[in-house]
């Protein structure tokens, strides 16, 4: 199928695409890596009047180290973020989960700024901005706001964006930690993940002075486990461990059966990642 009728504009600058959207009076469509939407035009599922092309604004590609954390603009591309050593050195998470994402063709033309705003469930990005709970920059007629993950992500494949508002940046606050790890099953190398979990932890004196957790694929949206983190820094640091953690991770998520795979099966996986996730992170010596 081709896409139905719509207007090309390719605004230089954010001021003028946020005024294309503008008087495209809630009709109008962001194109930024065109990963997502492009298969969505080619079927009609999307049928924007006007489509703002955001490739020709300079200034929304970086990496930046800002001391306590890390600021990417929103049209970095995947790739940019598997192979950038900031990254890897700085939120390694990050740099683990990229290698996950689609396949390398799309890598080379997906954005961070697309793929939150795609709000895919089963997508890595949005989990990853969930986890280190970034700070997310959008541009409207009124300004900039910040947004966090919790707020910005509403439900699957829907986020809080106004239909005149476009994301420009989205910063990773730097965590302590001393062992990480990123966990994902998928079908097919490349699909979109059945389940998904990433893990921090920081050694305390006696045990673990931190921790942090997020899941994807188990709900509408990605989610911090907040309530895990806090069973698993009270728990005692021995071989025992990694499946009490199993077991608490999986008593926090409630996932829907699905045409990709049932809801006990879901559980199923994310319970042997989330052990295998901390036995990756207890491992490793900072």
């Amino acid at each position: 199928m081709k896409p139905a009728q719509f207007d090309y504009v390719v605004p230089s600058t954010v001021e003028a695409a946020v005024e294309a959207l503008v008087a495209a009076n809630g009709e109008g469509k962001v194109l930024a890596g065109g990963q997502s939407l492009m298969p969505l035009l080619n079927f009609r599922m999307a049928r924007p009047t006007v489509l703002v092309d955001l490739n020709r604004i300079e200034g929304l590609s970086y990496i930046e180290d800002r001391g306590d954390r890390i600021a990417i603009g929103a049209l970095t591309r995947h790739r940019e973020l598997e192979h950038s050593p900031l990254i890897a050195a700085k939120l390694p998470v990050i740099a683990a989960a990229m290698r996950h994402v689609a396949h390398l063709a799309i890598r080379n033309r997906g954005t961070i700024g697309g793929s939150l705003s795609h709000a895919d469930p089963a997508a890595e990005l949005p989990m990853l901005a969930t986890f280190y709970d970034a700070e997310i920059l959008v541009q409207g007629p009124s300004g900039r706001r910040r947004i966090t993950p919790k707020e910005f992500f509403v439900d699957a494949l829907t986020n809080c964006l106004e239909p005149e508002e476009i994301v420009v940046e989205v910063a990773f606050p730097i965590l302590k930690q001393d062992g990480w790890a990123f966990e994902e099953v998928a079908r097919r190398f490349g699909d979109f993940a059945l389940a998904s979990i990433a893990v921090s932890v920081l050694r305390g004196p006696s045990g673990l002075a931190a921790a942090r957790v997020a899941v994807m694929g188990v709900a509408d949206t990605p989610r911090r486990l907040k309530e895990a983190e806090e069973e698993l820094i009270a728990l005692e640091l021995d071989d025992r461990m990694p499946d009490r953690f199993s077991e608490i991770v999986v008593a926090q998520v409630s996932p829907n059966d699905d045409l990709h795979a049932s809801a006990d099966y879901r559980r199923h996986l994310l319970a042997q990642l989330a052990k295998r996730a901390l036995q990756t992170a207890l491992a490793m010596r900072g």
